[in-house]
């Protein structure tokens, strides 16, 4: 309880330089933290989401049936369901047009696949870039305090005749805060920063061989209505 209340007197007597740089750490902190659990739900339902949806394509049902029910929720379909209602639907409109190849068919539903993998992947790597600049700024931001505050305290002791450690080292102390908190923001921010890529890659990945799946798919289903 002491250490806890001499910490907090160090802050209540730092400098109001160091006290705003204490203050812009702590709301990037927080503002790290609502990134970092948003983005665990996120991911975790992306996750979900993904096999639910491999479960069901390759459990050998209609395509066209799982299309309906794909088109028919309420909300937007998105990840790796959004890929196969865009792919889908370009090929069913392609395909009812005439001067169509199987591989030009093909080709315009990778373009909308690709399209859709490009908006899923920017919605699952939004705010990424606010962790990665919270983790790499913020010790800086808490050495920039540390340095003014010793400077402060240096500055103080100029008019003393004898300067003694129990003189300096609270100024000291209030400025080494600023460093303590610049690490308490970063090093959170950059675990998550890299977790959170690795496994937006990941599902990148997985969309990825799922595209290259499905036009293997409609490229058989392109031949066949066509042939006939």
């Amino acid at each position: 309880m002491q250490s806890d209340l001499s910490i907090i007197n160090l802050v209540l007597e730092a400098g109001p330089v160091v006290k705003a740089v204490m203050l812009l750490l702590l709301l990037a902190s927080v503002a790290s933290w609502a990134v970092i659990f948003g983005k665990r739900r996120m991911l975790r339902r992306s996750r979900s989401s993904a096999d639910q949806f491999e479960k069901a394509f390759w459990s050998g049902g209609d395509l066209n049936e799982l299309y309906r029910k794909v088109s028919a929720r309420e909300e937007p379909a998105a990840g790796m369901e959004g890929i196969f209602e865009a792919g889908f639907r370009e090929f069913g409109r392609l395909r009812q047009q005439e001067g169509h190849t199987p591989g030009t068919i093909v080709e315009g539903c990778q373009r909308a696949m690709r399209v859709s993998q490009m908006r899923e992947v920017d919605r699952l790597e939004q705010n990424l870039a606010m962790l990665a600049t919270i983790g790499s700024t913020s010790p800086y931001v808490g050495l920039f305090g540390t340095v003014w505050g010793i400077m402060s305290a240096f500055q103080g002791l100029g008019n003393m005749e004898q300067a003694t450690l129990a003189t300096v080292a609270p100024g000291i102390a209030e400025a080494l805060v600023a460093t303590a908190m610049g690490l308490f923001a970063a090093i959170p921010a950059v675990i998550a920063y890299n977790r959170y890529a690795d496994q937006v890659g990941r599902l990148e990945s997985r969309f990825d061989t799922f595209m290259e799946e499905f036009a293997t798919i409609l490229q058989r289903h392109a031949r066949g209505r066509i042939g006939r």
